[in-house]
């Protein structure tokens, strides 16, 4: 297994933020994505969601947030550069904040048609 704190390579980054996190991209040394909500309830669910993710994995995102956004960044600081963690915390951000319900499950997920009980932007 290679060294999970080796900087990969910049176009690596790139070739696999395509292949694997499509919505995830590369800019300014920190692989980044923009998750958007529905309302300020939305917000924090995102932030509380990844905060404690990264706290489970010990490897700390940035977190800049508005009434309807989420950015979420991550660098792995003590490289100064992005690691296969980045790419780890990035996949399992993404796989639970974009989860929901199947329609063969037997949770049926939140009301789509009212927006009182939306709260993330699927994409």
């Amino acid at each position: 297994m290679a060294d999970p704190k080796a900087i990969i390579p910049e176009d690596e980054v790139v070739t696999r933020l395509a292949a694997e996190l499509p919505k995830w991209r590369l800019e300014d040394g920190w692989i980044r994505r923009t998750y958007k909500t529905n309302s300020w309830k939305g917000t924090l669910m995102v932030i509380n969601t990844v905060g404690h993710l990264a706290e489970a994995a010990w490897h700390h995102p940035d977190i800049t947030a508005s009434y309807a956004w989420v950015e979420v960044r991550l660098m792995s600081h003590d490289a100064k550069g992005i690691t296969a963690r980045d790419f780890e915390l990035a996949s399992k951000i993404e796989s639970v904040v974009q989860w929901r319900p199947s329609e063969d499950d037997a949770l049926e997920g939140t009301p789509q048609s009212d927006m009182r009980f939306s709260y993330v932007k699927y994409d």
